[in-house]
C-alpha cells in the first residue's frame, strides 16, 4: 500500500508545486483553473498544515467504505467541482443542466466550486477520510493522478453499475480502462484534457511543423520553441516522438527523454518552459511553436486565425478529470444518478458547448451540432476515431518514481 507522507516531500516535488502556482496549470484562470499536476505534491498553503498534523495513512488499499444511503429520503447531491467547469445561464447564477436534472428527478444538487487545486483539496478532505468520517460531499472531481491515489488509499466507493446504464454504454473508448481504474469501477471522466503541438503560422514563416522532433531539431525555430512545465505533458509528448509508450516506459526510457530534451536546451532551441502563460507569446508570435493544451488552442483560434495545431503521427497525451464518490457519502445512489445523467447525450452536449474541453461521451456530436456546429466539428472538443486512436495516457507513478522523475525534470527546466 502506498503511504501518504506529507512531511517527506523532496526538493524536486516542492519545486513542482512552485512551478504549478507560478506558471503551470495552477496559474490557469479559465475553467481548468488551478490544476496542479505534480502528483504526490502539496500546495504551499496546505503543506505546513498537513505536515504538522501527522495524518495517518489509509487502512486499506482498495475499495471504499459505504455509509447508510439516505438517497431515497434525502433528495440531494452535494457536488464539489472546479471553478468555471460547468454550464451557466446568462445571469451566471444557474446551471441549466443541473436545473434540468432536478426537474426530472426531484434531486437538488448543492453545487460548490471549492476545488482550486488537487492537493489543496486532498489536504482538506484527507483527515476526515483517514478517520472514517463523512466529508459532507457525495461527488468530487479530481485529476487522474489524484483519483488514482484516492482509489489506492481506499478513500472512494466502488460504483454500482446498475445505476450507470448511460455511463457504461456511452463512455468513449479512449477513456474506458486507465491503468489506475481498469473498467472504471470507481470513477467516470468529467472531461478530458488533450496536449498537442501548436504554432503561429505567421511566426513560422514557411517552416513546417508536424512533430515534437521539429520543435527540438529544426534550426529555423531556434529560441522560439516552448515546452510545458508540466512533466507528464512535455515528457509524454517527447516519449511518443521517440517511439516509446508513456503507459509502459522504464527508468532508462525516461532518462533517454530527459537527455534529448537537455540537448535541445543546451543548444538554445527552447525559448522557455511555460505554463498557461505561453498563450500570449504564441498569439503574438514570440513563440513560433510549442507544446500546448488543446483547450487553450480552441480559445486562441477564436481570436487569432494565425494560431494552428497539429496532432503528431506519433500521438498525443490525454489526461482526465474524474467524478468519484468519497467514503461515507450519504447520497451515493443520487450521486450515481447524477454521474449517469451527464452521460446522456443532451446534457453532455450542453456541457461541452459551454466549457470546450474533450467530451468523454461517445456519439454526442449530433446533439452538440444542434447547439454549436463549430464545436461539434472541432476535433479538439470531439476527437474523431482516428484522433482517439492516437491518444495516450501517462502511466501511474509510485512515490519513489514521482520523486526521482520530478528531480530530473526540475534540473532540466532550471526550477
Amino acid at each position: 500500500m502506498e503511504q501518504y507522507e506529507p512531511d517527506r516531500l523532496s526538493p524536486a516535488e516542492l519545486a513542482a508545486v512552485r512551478r504549478s502556482f507560478r506558471n503551470g496549470r495552477a496559474a490557469m484562470t479559465r475553467r481548468s483553473l488551478l490544476r496542479a499536476s505534480a502528483g504526490g505534491t502539496l500546495t504551499l498553503g496546505g503543506l505546513g498544515a498537513l505536515a504538522g498534523c501527522g495524518i495517518p495513512a489509509a487502512g486499506k488499499s482498495q475499495g471504499g467504505v459505504s455509509a447508510d444511503d439516505h438517497s431515497a429520503k434525502e433528495k440531494v447531491v452535494n457536488f464539489s467541482n472546479w471553478p468555471e467547469y460547468i454550464d451557466v445561464d446568462d445571469s451566471g447564477k444557474h446551471h441549466p443542466t443541473l436545473d434540468a436534472f432536478r426537474k426530472r428527478t426531484g434531486i437538488t444538487v448543492k453545487y460548490t466550486e471549492d476545488i482550486n487545486d488537487n492537493d489543496e483539496f486532498f489536504g482538506k478532505i484527507q483527515p476526515q477520510l483517514a478517520a472514517g468520517q463523512d466529508t459532507g460531499r457525495d461527488l468530487i472531481v479530481l485529476t487522474d493522478w489524484l483519483a488514482a491515489r484516492m482509489i489506492r488509499l481506499g478513500y472512494v466507493q466502488k460504483l454500482d453499475a446498475s445505476n450507470l446504464p448511460h455511463a457504461f454504454a456511452n463512455l468513449s473508448d479512449q477513456f474506458r480502462s486507465p491503468d489506475w481504474d481498469p473498467g472504471r469501477a470507481y470513477s467516470y471522466p468529467w472531461q478530458g484534457i488533450s496536449t498537442v503541438v501548436a504554432y503561429n503560422k505567421k511566426a513560422l514563416d514557411g517552416v513546417e511543423v508536424k512533430s515534437v522532433s521539429d520543435l527540438l531539431d529544426v534550426p529555423a525555430l531556434k529560441g522560439r520553441v516552448g515546452l510545458l512545465t508540466e512533466m507528464r505533458d512535455t515528457v509524454g509528448m517527447t516519449m511518443l516522438d521517440m517511439g516509446k509508450d508513456p503507459a509502459k516506459f522504464t527508468d532508462d526510457d525516461y532518462d533517454a527523454v530527459i537527455a534529448r530534451l537537455q540537448k535541445a536546451v543546451d543548444k538554445g532551441q527552447i525559448r522557455r518552459f511555460t505554463g498557461n502563460d505561453y498563450t500570449s507569446d504564441l498569439s503574438k508570435g514570440d513563440l513560433a511553436a510549442c507544446v500546448a493544451w488543446a483547450g487553450d488552442v480552441v480559445q486562441l483560434q477564436a481570436d487569432n486565425p494565425d494560431v494552428g495545431y497539429v496532432v503528431p503521427d506519433s500521438g498525443y497525451m490525454t489526461s482526465t478529470d474524474n467524478m468519484l464518490i468519497p467514503n461515507k457519502a450519504r447520497h451515493k445512489t443520487n450521486a450515481e444518478r447524477l454521474i449517469d445523467y451527464y452521460y446522456e447525450p443532451e446534457p453532455a452536449a450542453e456541457l461541452a458547448a459551454y466549457i470546450n474541453y474533450v467530451s468523454p461521451v461517445a456519439d454526442v456530436k449530433p446533439y452538440l451540432a444542434k447547439i454549436d456546429k463549430s464545436a461539434a466539428d472541432n476535433p479538439l472538443i470531439l476527437p474523431d476515431k482516428a484522433m482517439q486512436a492516437k491518444s495516450h495516457a501517462f502511466r501511474s507513478l509510485s512515490s519513489k518514481e514521482e520523486t526521482a522523475y520530478q528531480a530530473k525534470f526540475a534540473k532540466l527546466t532550471g526550477a
